[in-house]
């Protein structure tokens, strides 16, 4: 009987590498891709002009960790550019994103769009009957497909899976979605992994450990304007209100004594931003909102109760969902939350099973629209 073959994204880390030892311990037959979605060196701004900017990604250094991982696993590795698509389906979008005055989340869609799709579909030319990713996450196939959250909650990922479709779980493993990180490190250091101690890779790699309003004006012209107070007072300067987000309280350049301020809001049309200081944190509740793009997993519904995370470090909410139409629901949570941001996640969980997700595009207190 052939062996079923899987290919794994093999990122230079120790959650990839692991996923290979399992896949191999289970009797796959193993190969990898190490995917390249972002060309650090040289960049276009948003005209198409291209710029340097310092190598901060650590791509390629990874890629020399990844080779090293197959080697001492015995397994092809496959180096793949997507960094076209990448800048077509992500960036530009992340881009365009940041110019409404809205914070997208890059990595579920790098997720929907690349490793879930044009990488799937790479695999699939080269005969795989599946694609493995290191997410703490779980996916059940029988009888149905389900996609569960990671078994150590503290690393789960099924957050920024949200968008993915059946039929791109059901050609999809997560080989270490029921392990815990000190089980994974453990393993990889018994197979002498020369990643087995390897720091967690953060954030964005396009963005590394750049300062992200530096790197954003590489591409999004600054548009200064003024920083007022709810009551209208002007307490300082704003390089763009795009920079900005929702519950910021770094990076504003106001001091002076008392409560430390923080972004409640964006007045777009004047271009003002909006602060507040610690004692007016209940401007940033809200108990509704509207879900858009809706990508839903779980049975059809028209009105049901459920849990919905509006941040992937943000605890669970008590919540009521109704549909609006096929792409939109609204989200009710009387027990309210802070800093629900249009442009983020909404992601709606049953216990362990993810329902769904959608982007954020309008939030309300109390029948009012938030000033975001």
């Amino acid at each position: 009987m052939n062996k079923k073959k899987v290919i794994v994204g093999i990122s230079g880390g120790v959650d990839s590498a692991v996923s290979v030892i399992r896949l191999l311990d289970q009797g796959y037959d193993v190969e990898g891709i190490f995917m390249r979605n972002w060309d650090s060196s040289l960049n276009n701004d948003i005209k198409g002009n291209p710029h340097i900017l310092d190598p901060v990604c650590p791509q390629e250094t990874d890629y020399l960790d990844a080779i090293e991982t197959a080697r001492i696993l015995g397994i092809q590795l496959h180096r793949v550019d997507f960094v076209q698509e990448y800048w077509d389906k992500v960036f530009s979008y992340f881009l365009r994103e940041y110019q409404n005055n809205r914070t997208p989340n890059p990595d579920i869609l790098c997720n929907k769009e690349i490793k879930f799709k044009c990488f799937l579909e790479k695999a699939e030319e080269m005969g795989a009957d599946y694609i493995a990713m290191g997410h703490y996450a779980r996916v059940r196939h029988f009888p149905k497909i389900q996609l569960l959250r990671g078994v150590d909650a503290s690393k789960d990922q099924s957050y920024f899976l949200c968008q993915l479709t059946k039929n791109q779980l059901s050609k999809s493993l997560f080989p270490i979605g029921d392990m815990y990180k000190s089980e994974v490190r453990r393993l990889a250091e018994k197979y002498h992994l020369n990643v087995a101690k390897k720091k967690d890779s953060t954030g964005v790699c396009f963005i590394g450990e750049r300062n992200f309003k530096d790197f954003l004006k590489n591409y999004l012209p600054a548009n200064p304007g003024n920083i007022q107070t709810m009551t209208g007072e002007v307490v300082g300067r704003h390089d763009g209100t795009m920079y900005y987000t929702i519950g910021q309280r770094h990076g504003l350049g106001l001091g002076g004594a008392g409560e430390p301020w923080f972004v409640i809001g964006k007045d777009v049309k004047r271009n003002i931003l909006l602060v507040g200081r610690g004692s007016e944190q209940g401007i940033l509740f809200s108990n509704r909102a509207i879900i858009k793009d809706i990508n839903w997993l779980g049975e059809d519904f028209t009105k049901r109760s459920c849990a919905v995370k509006f941040r992937y470090r943000s605890k669970d909410i008590n919540a009521q969902i109704r549909k609006i139409d096929s792409d939109t629901i609204e989200v009710s949570y009387p027990g309210k939350a802070k800093a629900v941001t249009p442009g983020q996640a909404a992601v709606f969980y049953d216990g362990e099973i993810l329902l769904g997700g959608g982007t954020i595009d309008q939030v309300y207190k109390d029948n009012n629209l938030r000033p975001y």
